[in-house]
């Protein structure tokens, strides 16, 4: 069968196989802050298949519905196609076979991002019930919020620039909260006796050819979720990151993110990102197994 390459991304390339159905082929490469990396992680793109097909059963069970047909190998597996309308008047929610233009995002511990915004003051402690909000801790309930999807660079949104983006009305917005809260509660339930703890992560949405919402791209994954070593942090409180966190952390230790943030405030040319180092990759390679070991392993 004939396949022709529509996209070619920093974790997958994207082949149309016939109409209304894709196949992704997941690599081995990655990227942080929207920079790919040179080197490549090996075994990432047979983890993420792993992983990602693992979840998209999950999603039979809660009768949610999802773009996954099949897995097709190692790497690869069919989906839905979904229209990319980039054009956001040309939206028409639940009427159009399109790509929600947003990523939908739930946090359940306060850590990377979202404690830095707390500390600089643009969220209040008391929004989230509590006078302090040391890094780590667990939050009441989960913080649900959006950021956008098809801009050169994501940004987080207030609840009425999502509504706009979208062209959907609040009752839309609340039914993908309450589904990703669900989504959330079934990954939880399935790693009580792995040695994850589930801190957050990020999905998609789209309608299918007769409008119905559906998951699509991939969740659960140390790409789109983040995950911490369960017995470490119950021990001693430790927030050891099982995801591609590892790499983050690496470039801002570095200095390269604080770099490119201020190339992109003065809209300047943006520095190149260096390779990572052999012991990093190697260490990345290690976690991506391990998180996929320790959830096949704990819902067998």
């Amino acid at each position: 069968m004939n396949k022709t390459l529509i996209y070619s991304g920093s974790v997958k390339d994207v082949y149309k196989v016939e109409d209304g159905i894709c196949e992704f082929d997941f690599t081995d490469k990655v990227s942080v802050f929207d920079k790919p990396i040179g080197n490549a992680i090996p075994g990432k793109g047979e983890t993420l298949c792993d992983l990602a097909c693992f979840w998209f059963d999950v999603l039979k069970d809660l009768n949610i519905g999802c773009h996954f047909i099949e897995r097709t190998g190692p790497k690869t597996m069919r989906v839905k196609e979904v229209q990319i309308i980039r054009d956001y008047s040309k939206i028409i929610d639940g009427k159009t076979n399109h790509l929600i233009p947003l990523e939908f995002i739930l946090r359940h511990y306060v850590v990377g991002s979202f404690h830095d915004r707390i500390l600089k003051g643009k969220i209040e402690p008391e929004s989230l019930g509590v006078s302090e909000v040391p890094y780590g801790m667990e939050l009441l309930e989960p913080y649900f919020e959006t950021s956008t999807k098809l801009e050169a660079h994501d940004r987080l949104l207030s609840n009425g620039e999502a509504l706009e983006i979208a062209r959907m009305e609040q009752d839309r917005l609340d039914e993908i909260e309450d589904i990703c809260i669900r989504i959330d509660d079934a990954m939880e339930e399935r790693l009580e006796s792995s040695n994850l703890v589930h801190v957050d992560g990020k999905k998609e949405f789209g309608y299918d050819t007769e409008g119905q919402l559906m998951i699509v791209d991939v969740f659960g994954t140390p790409d789109e979720d983040r995950y911490w070593d369960k017995k470490r942090y119950l021990e001693n409180g430790e927030h050891i990151e099982l995801s591609k966190e590892a790499v983050r952390t690496h470039y801002r230790k570095t200095g390269y993110k604080e770099e490119l943030e201020a190339a992109r405030q003065a809209k300047s040319e943006e520095p190149p990102i260096p390779d990572m180092p052999n012991d990093l990759v190697n260490e990345v390679s290690e976690i991506y197994k391990s998180i996929a070991g320790e959830i096949l392993k704990a819902t067998n």
